[in-house]
């Protein structure tokens, strides 16, 4: 089976020579999401719970896009520039999966693309494949 981009006009488009996502057989990988508005491009704000539901939601309809829902998100890993905002980032993680917990990690990094201050990828079990 050929591996398949994954696309959707409402997460924004990658800013660099990747996918938003890839289907290989039953995996769906979705590439690191920032906070960015998909319209714009640009960071939704310099507010950090704006920036993580932004990029939640960009994952969320990438993994949409792929035919699949975050009930089947396997593994997520996180990446932060400020662990402080360990706790905060959970709340609203919360939001998107309450019932559902996938594998998860979450390290800090000393920076992300455009001054970003967080990025969430992962990675799906579709069970339609």
């Amino acid at each position: 089976m050929p591996l398949q981009s994954i696309q959707t006009d409402k997460a924004p488009a990658a800013i660099g020579p990747y996918s938003q996502g890839i289907a290989a057989g039953p995996l769906r990988f979705v590439s690191g999401q920032l906070g960015l508005d998909p319209a714009t491009g640009k960071l939704v704000g310099e507010e950090f719970s704006d920036q993580v539901r932004q990029a939640l939601q960009n994952l969320h309809r990438i993994v949409e896009a792929g035919g699949d829902s975050l009930r089947q998100v396997a593994a997520v890993d996180v990446f932060l520039t400020d662990i402080g905002k360990f706790a905060e980032f959970n709340e609203i993680y919360k939001e998107f999966f309450s019932g559902h917990r996938p594998a998860r990690a979450v390290v800090e990094v000393s920076a992300l693309p455009i001054g970003a201050q967080v990025e969430v990828k992962c990675i799906v079990y579709s069970e339609t494949a």
